[in-house]
């Protein structure tokens, strides 16, 4: 019997996994990872609630469960360098961060080395996939397409994917609240959560000045031809795109289109600036092939929340990758992630530089 240690958060998508897998056949262990210092607070990651819920789970399912202690590896790979990409001035996913190096890196180097687990697996919407071809594995996007995640799990190794089980991709999230109805789970309607985990009310920039003795610098807001239009509360206040929340009072709807980190400046322009044809993305992973050796046409997106759109990749001889887009993209931006994609394949994908 192979042995699986499913990442419960308490939530019913990865208490259905546990379920799912255990019908299945395998030997299930359901493992909580705590990552946040105060286990007290009310954030899905690591409290007291969550991981309650996900242990009366386990005792429903009648398998084993655990706790480990990762908050060092989420403070380094995630917390950290969230912080830092803000002060940069650039706009970090905290969530593509954790799967690559906690819940997919270190969830897996515990399960084979101190479970002795053949798979680790999560409640994420998607699908993994073995060609024989060419003997390696891609990640699918899931059935439900209002849920799919395969755009924060472009990153995965494969090795790491040769050792993961992705057991929701085939359902609809109402299925899965079903299921869980069905099988006497109290988790099966409890909400998703939105936010950022470690971030109380979501005020990351708060939470920078809190945590990394770092005091906001106001500046200027000023326009493409360097004309002054007011004062800003600080770099890690903004992002491209933006337009709420700036405090001016203008003439015509002006909208960030740059974080100059150097000067201090925020620059604002009208809405037609904010469109590009092209981008270069840096650390990036690929499924089909270890590295892109020619150009390749794809659809990509460049957020979590963006529509496919076609688009050219070039290799350039870095090891970075440019993206020529058939139609203009809307604010993009450094340090979110571009996926590529070929119809419901993952291709591979990096951070927009």
């Amino acid at each position: 019997m192979k042995k699986v240690i499913v990442g419960m958060s308490g939530g019913v998508d990865s208490s259905v996994a546990a379920l799912l897998l255990k019908k299945q056949g395998y030997d299930v262990i359901g493992v909580n990872l705590d990552l946040l210092p105060n286990s007290s607070s009310n954030k899905p990651c690591s409290n007291a609630t969550s991981i309650e819920d996900a242990k009366k789970v386990c005792e429903k399912l009648d398998i084993p469960f655990y706790t480990l202690d990762f908050k060092n590896t989420f403070k380094k790979n995630v917390i950290d360098y969230f912080a830092k990409e803000y002060m940069d001035g650039h706009t970090p996913n905290p969530c593509i961060a954790c799967n690559r190096y906690v819940k997919f890196e270190e969830l897996l180097n515990q399960a084979l080395n101190k479970f002795n687990a053949d798979y680790i697996a999560t409640g994420h919407y998607a699908k993994i996939e073995y060609n024989k071809e060419n003997g390696r594995y891609y990640i699918v996007e899931s059935a439900s397409a209002s849920k799919d995640q395969t755009y924060v799990l472009y990153n995965l190794t494969q090795k790491q994917l040769k050792h993961i089980l992705m057991p929701l991709g085939d359902y609809t999230k109402e299925e899965i609240r079903t299921i869980a109805k069905e099988n006497g789970l109290e988790n099966a309607s409890k909400s998703d959560s939105q936010e950022i985990c470690f971030v109380e009310d979501n005020n990351y920039a708060k939470f920078i000045q809190d945590n990394y003795n770092y005091k906001s610098k106001p500046g200027n807001f000023i326009d493409t031809d360097g004309n002054i239009l007011g004062k800003h509360k600080g770099i890690i206040h903004y992002t491209i795109g933006q337009r709420r929340g700036l405090g001016l009072s203008l003439k015509e709807p002006l909208y960030v289109t740059k974080l100059d980190v150097k000067n201090n400046n925020v620059i604002l322009s009208k809405n037609d600036t904010l469109f590009s044809n092209s981008l270069i993305c840096s650390k990036c992973n690929f499924m089909p092939f270890e590295k892109l050796e020619k150009p390749m046409i794809v659809s990509a997106k460049i957020r979590y929340s963006a529509k496919k759109s076609e688009a050219t990749i070039y290799p350039l001889e870095n090891g970075d990758v440019k993206v020529l887009f058939k139609e203009p993209q809307r604010a993009i931006t450094p340090g979110q992630a571009i996926v590529f994609y070929n119809d419901n394949v993952v291709i591979g994908g990096g951070t927009i530089i």
